[in-house]
């Protein structure tokens, strides 16, 4: 197995006919998994795999292999196995596409426009069909990331602008946007921190999201989000003024309780009054806590519970995320400092998405794609899914694009 989690037979990919300008091809004409399918090297890549893959399935028919060589290749037979079957499924559902499109060529007589419109619909069904085999075949080329089926923290903070409460009312409608999604994905959602803001928005909240593949889904929600809107109130609304807004994103991956070791000598735990509206223990008792790794300055509070014991565990295990944070940052630095595209990085300073109200219409600056109708995407449901999906199939891309680079530079460089 290559380092990036590829398969890389040696014997079998003749790289000579690589094309130099795959990126600048790549880079024109993405649209999906389905456009880099087509690609020559694409085609070629995978060829080799499938071939390679006939080749061990042929030698472990053989009876005079060792004990040792018959496990190596069922390991290998096993890699291989599900990108052979899937290759094969789009090269059969390829094949029936080109039948169909002969066949619509023909028949163009009007007896004839009831088939026409039957193939048609075969056809329109088989590129779906199609479509979906793709991304499915470059998910598994693309290596799983070791946290990807972890639950996170989730953190929002508004940003500061000049038009009042413009942020802070984003960062609440975030807030509950993302809320909405864990429900539409069936995840736990549990509240760490809330800090409203006294106009009604929100100033910081955290929460602990548990499920199947959430680091996976909302890795590339972290980053700086931009507003665009004419605010409900004041001066601006009556003038039809646009006013910009900023709030943040952090996610992290949560740690297991192994995964890092707080030393009780490092930190400082106060504690305090909760803040905010409701409950009658909000500003009555010291419920809230606050803590402070000294070694790194991190701090963390959390005043969502009425029990101090509550508050402070569920403290720590934030606090364990951030430390945790640290390690894998440095880890992700390091792969990514040759991507073309830093994708996901999480940088705050980076304006990852704009969500213009006026003209009704979200941009993610990543991909440069552009949905349309905001509402339903800060309702949390489907269209969010299919933006988030969005990201993830342009990250696998990328990833299939960088490796075949890497590859082709690798076999020209003669090492």
């Amino acid at each position: 197995l290559h380092n990036h989690g590829f398969w890389r037979p040696k014997s079998l990919l003749d790289t000579t006919r690589f094309s130099p300008s795959f990126n600048s091809w790549y880079r024109k004409n993405h649209q999906d998994s389905r456009a880099l399918w087509k690609h020559e090297a694409v085609q070629k890549y995978l060829e080799t795999l499938n071939k390679e893959y006939q080749h061990v399935s042929k030698l472990l028919n053989a009876d005079s292999l060792k004990d040792f060589e018959q496990r190596t290749l069922r390991r290998r037979c096993a890699d291989l196995s599900p990108v052979a079957a899937v290759f094969q499924e789009i090269k059969e559902s390829e094949r029936e596409v080109h039948e169909l499109e002969a066949m619509c060529r023909e028949l163009d007589s009007r007896d004839e426009k009831q088939v026409l419109e039957l193939a048609l619909e075969e056809k329109e069904t088989l590129d779906k069909k199609m479509n979906m085999l793709c991304r499915k075949l470059f998910q598994l080329l693309v290596p799983k990331e070791k946290y990807d089926r972890s639950p996170v923290i989730l953190e929002v903070t508004a940003g500061r602008t000049t038009g009042g409460d413009i942020c802070q009312q984003f960062t609440k409608e975030m807030f509950e946007m993302y809320q909405n999604y864990a429900d539409y994905k069936c995840w736990t959602f549990d509240i760490v921190n809330y800090t409203p803001a006294e106009i009604g928005g929100l100033h910081h909240a955290a929460a602990h999201i548990s499920g199947e593949d959430v680091y996976r889904h909302l890795k590339y929600e972290g980053g700086t989000h931009r507003v665009q809107r004419i605010p409900e109130t004041g001066m601006s609304s009556r003038m039809q003024r646009i006013h910009t807004g900023t709030m943040s994103v952090i996610v992290l991956p949560q740690p297991e309780e192994i995964d890092i070791k707080v030393d009780a000598k490092d930190l400082r735990i106060d504690t305090f009054r909760a803040k905010g509206a409701g409950g009658q223990h909000v500003n009555k008792t010291d419920s809230a806590v606050r803590i402070v790794h000294l070694p790194t300055g991190l701090a963390v509070e959390c005043q969502q519970e009425r029990s101090q014991q509550l508050n402070k565990e569920i403290a720590l295990r934030t606090l364990r995320a951030k430390l945790y944070q640290q390690i894998i940052e440095k880890q992700l630095s390091q792969e990514q400092s040759a991507r073309k595209l830093q994708l996901g990085t999480r940088a705050q300073s980076e304006r990852i998405r704009t969500y213009n109200f006026t003209q009704d219409r979200v941009t993610d600056h990543r991909i440069s794609y552009d949905a349309r109708n905001i509402k339903e995407i800060l309702n949390g449901k489907e269209a969010l899914d299919k933006l988030i999906n969005r990201l993830l199939e342009f990250a696998e891309i990328e990833a299939v694009t960088e490796y075949l680079e890497n590859l082709q530079a690798f076999e020209g460089g003669g090492c």
